[in-house]
């Protein structure tokens, strides 16, 4: 009976061995990282004026329209009044025969260009996005030409990966695949294929490793549906392909 147990004993350890080394060399399924990339609209300002009023705060959800930063504009608001009233004495003149029609003209090209660049004092979204980045607290003395903020419509968003030649043939636009975060083990995105690149590049030295940067690969660009806006630019996404037997 202890001889049985002898033998047994290191049969038991052999076989937990084997598990422990077969699970470390176990074949893994292979992910290209890529970077979440989303289409970002730099507003800038039209005007030169103070910032009255910032209206949203970075990482807010705005509408279409909604009204985002206020200048205060108080010269261009008295040059508007001017302008208009200049522009309705120009209309009794005018009447009168006072006042050439080409004269009126000029006048009314005024008060719109003043009327538009206090329109231009509202800074609203073009479209719905995310308020990315804000670059102007209030009270800030703002030039034409200034960045003022930058909403980024994260309902879709993409990556690109590299990949081997030979890889290609397993790829095709619209295909289905599976992107992870690994700090979200267990969450998974479903993107789509929506661009292979015709001409070969070297590896971005940011997505491979060391030894893999000298490899000529095909940029592939993967969007990712985002409704619950968890994926974020900058952040690092894996995607799994079809060569689910590489390590």
């Amino acid at each position: 009976m202890k001889d049985k147990k002898r033998i047994a004993i290191p049969i038991v350890i052999l076989l937990l061995a084997g598990g422990v080394v077969w699970w470390l060399l176990r074949p893994r399924p292979f992910f290209y990282a890529g970077t979440i990339e989303a289409t970002e609209i730099i507003l800038s300002s039209r005007v030169a004026s103070v910032l009255a009023t910032a209206e949203v705060k970075e990482g807010e959800e705005v509408k279409a329209g909604q009204t985002l930063l206020v200048f205060s504009g108080e010269d261009l608001k008295l040059a508007a009044a001017l302008a208009e009233k200049e522009y309705q004495r120009g209309r009794r003149l005018l009447s009168n025969g006072t006042l050439t029609q080409a004269v009126l003209d000029q006048l009314q090209f005024k008060r719109d260009q003043a009327a538009l660049m206090v329109d231009w004092c509202t800074v609203k979204a073009p479209q719905a996005g995310t308020i990315l980045h804000t670059y102007r607290e209030p009270g800030e003395l703002v030039a034409p030409g200034m960045q003022l903020l930058t909403l980024g419509d994260l309902s879709e968003v993409w990556a690109y990966i590299y990949v081997e030649q030979p890889m290609l043939s397993d790829l095709s636009l619209g295909q289905a695949v599976k992107g992870i975060l690994p700090e979200m083990p267990g969450k998974s995105w479903t993107g789509k294929i929506a661009l292979i690149r015709d001409q070969a590049e070297f590896t971005p030295k940011n997505v491979q490793t060391r030894s893999e940067r000298s490899r000529l690969v095909y940029g592939v660009k993967i969007v990712f549906e985002n409704a619950d806006r968890v994926l974020k630019p900058g952040m690092t996404i894996e995607v799994r392909l079809p060569d689910a037997n590489r390590k």
